[in-house]
């Protein structure tokens, strides 16, 4: 039995999320349906974690273990041919029995694209959060160094989430402005269900000049309910990068 490592990038506009769901479009069971073609057994894969409708991937990862003897450089290019145009099969490569796409997971890096410009980008609807009102991504930065370290994120838990620790470690948040697109990149060692569109929309607020690094600091503080907060929307979101090794903290 071969363990198999694969990595797929996907635009997560036209499915019901990543995870596999009866009867319903969703990115790992189309993955799934492909593999099984190529390995020609049922494949049944694990993902490094969920991504919502709208929600994009560069580099989602996920394992599976099977008695196919397809070449994993054959598995890419077949895959190519068979998956739709949404969905790429970047990588893939046999690795030890044991790793597992999430388990083994030791941190994830996510990106948030926002775009302030004086009407939506019509190319762009499904790929950024746009807005009207010029962003002071000075305060905003200033704000996301606050993430810095380990806190209870129980304030910027969406209500649906997996029974887990709100206690997260971040290793590096910051924004990043070229023209009128910004973006937002954060790295820790696991998110809670819409942790990351949560901290945008707050941080957000910061740039629009309604709230100040003091009220985000306290909002860290708080629990969710003592506070005005919703997720950023979907389509700004995007799972950069899966890591199996310690963060570079250098």
């Amino acid at each position: 039995m071969r363990t198999i490592k694969i990595v797929v990038a996907y635009d997560g506009s036209g499915y019901h999320g990543f995870q596999k769901q009866k009867a319903i479009l969703t990115v790992q069971g189309v993955v799934d349906e492909v593999l099984a073609k190529l390995c020609g057994e049922a494949v049944v894969t694990a993902g490094s974690g969920r991504t919502d409708a709208g929600v994009h991937a560069l580099a989602q990862t996920l394992t599976f273990t099977t008695n196919g003897r397809i070449p994993c450089a054959n598995m890419v290019r077949a895959a190519a041919s068979l998956l739709p145009p949404d969905i790429v099969l970047v990588s893939a490569e046999e690795v030890a029995e044991g790793f597992h796409a999430r388990f083994s997971a030791k941190w994830k890096t996510y990106e948030y694209k926002l775009l302030v410009n004086k009407h939506d980008n019509p190319f762009m609807v499904r790929y950024a959060w746009q807005l009207r009102e010029q962003l002071d991504v000075k305060a905003m930065n200033e704000a996301a160094q606050l993430l810095l370290g380990t806190h209870d994120f129980s304030a910027f838990r969406s209500t649906g989430s997996v029974d887990s620790s709100p206690v997260k470690t971040i290793y590096a948040a910051q924004w990043h402005q070229r023209g009128e697109e910004i973006i937002f990149r954060i790295s820790g060692d696991g998110f809670l269900y819409h942790m990351v569109r949560n901290l945008v929309w707050s941080l957000v607020q910061v740039g629009l000049g309604r709230r100040s690094s003091d009220d985000f600091a306290a909002e860290l503080e708080a629990q969710r309910c003592e506070f005005l907060n919703e997720p950023a929307p979907a389509q700004g979101l995007y799972l950069a990068q899966v890591g199996y090794n310690e963060y570079p903290l250098t």
